[in-house]
């Protein structure tokens, strides 16, 4: 690879002029990502963003965002401390989730064959009903489906079917759940 001639103008769009990226990166800094308790703040702020943001979502201090206009949260999911998305592609976390403190959903990679280190993005789903446990890392294009749990310091690398259990790096089917209503 040759990191000199990295240039990504042809495969990436950062989707808003660069004054707009850098003034969500200030107010990311002193609002979304700050000490500061409470969530409305940092909603209010991802929407003005456009971040589609559902009711009763609790977004919790330290979380950090890439692009606030690549992300959509359903109604009364959860955001813990310290989630970082790193949303270079769309990231779609349905209703009824938990992201737990320190998760990392990253949409981005590079092409580690081309010489150019050409940077790779694909979407990250999260499905109704999903518990991403503390720690956890969700690698690009992945969809986390209905009711599945990603354990603890657990790496998906691979679509998680609905209503099982994974754990281990790279995460394995541990074991199944019931179905709730």
């Amino acid at each position: 690879m040759r990191l000199d001639l990295f240039d990504n103008t042809d495969v990436f769009t950062r989707g808003r002029p660069a004054w707009v990226e850098m003034v969500w990166l200030v107010v990311q800094a002193f609002f979304v990502n700050s000490w500061i308790p409470g969530s409305l703040h940092r909603i209010f702020f991802l929407r003005i963003f456009g971040a589609k943001i559902g009711k009763g979502v609790v977004i919790k201090p330290g979380v950090r965002v890439k692009f606030p206009w690549r992300l959509a949260i359903g109604d009364y999911s959860w955001i813990g401390e310290d989630v970082w998305i790193d949303n270079l592609a769309q990231v779609n976390i349905g209703n009824h989730c938990c992201i737990s403190q320190d998760v990392y959903i990253c949409t981005g990679n590079h092409d580690w064959e081309n010489e150019r280190f050409s940077l790779i993005s694909s979407p990250v789903t999260v499905k109704d009903k999903v518990w991403l446990c503390a720690k956890s890392v969700v690698g690009p294009g992945i969809m986390v489906n209905e009711g599945a749990v990603l354990g603890l310091s657990s790496l998906a690398v691979n679509d998680l079917n609905p209503w099982s259990v994974y754990k281990g790096v790279p995460a394995k089917l541990s074991s199944k759940r019931n179905k709730q209503a």
